[in-house]
């Protein structure tokens, strides 16, 4: 775990935490090279939890042999930023909660039939474009036991910072996909209209 002790907001490598935009982060260009970012210790747990590759970590001085000593020990060999809460703070445009962020690296997308085989109830997300509500609706599928979620391509995208803290994680629990197609595709799979708001 190299720790690069950071002074000014230009220092090499810090810039996917604070200079680059959601659409490049996601790289529609080279999805395989696509990054998301990922706050807070617990949130950061599920995600390694759930398999997905660090690339970098932001952290506070302080949470190094603290709050996110454990993320780091189990990230390897990432480079660990570091710098006081303010200048952070600078950096991000936001005061970090509980001191971490972490760079992760993009899953490959899932097709619609590999995230619906097995699955007995799915929640479609259609146009929903706040990060906000995103979450909260994983959240609330999470809460419901629900087996995999499908979003229409004009919703948010579920790997947004925002979205996946508060989510609180779940993103990272539940299978998830892009719906390509329409609505009566699901029909083809098996499934039924059970409600709608």
């Amino acid at each position: 775990m190299p720790v690069i002790e950071i002074s000014s907001l230009s220092h090499p490598g810090v810039e996917i935490f604070c200079t680059l935009t959601e659409a490049q982060l996601r790289n529609r260009i080279e999805p395989d090279k696509g990054i998301f970012i990922v706050e807070s210790p617990k949130v950061i747990e599920r995600a390694l939890d759930a398999g997905y590759e660090p690339l970098a970590i932001l952290c506070e001085h302080k949470h190094i042999i603290g709050d996110a000593s454990d993320i780091i020990e189990r990230c390897g060999n990432v480079p660990v930023y570091t710098g006081s809460r303010e200048l952070l703070a600078t950096l991000t445009g936001y005061v970090l909660t509980r001191g971490v962020l972490c760079a992760m690296r993009r899953p490959a997308v899932r097709s619609m039939a590999e995230v619906c085989r097995g699955a007995r109830r799915i929640v479609v997300i259609d146009g929903v474009v706040d990060t906000t509500n995103i979450g909260a609706i994983f959240r609330s599928a999470a809460a419901l036991g629900i087996d995999a979620v499908l979003l229409t391509r004009n919703s948010c995208d579920p790997l947004n910072r925002r979205a996946v803290r508060v989510s609180m994680g779940t993103v990272f629990l539940i299978p998830w996909t892009w719906l390509d197609g329409s609505l009566s595709d699901l029909g083809k799979l098996g499934f039924r209209t059970a409600a709608m708001a």
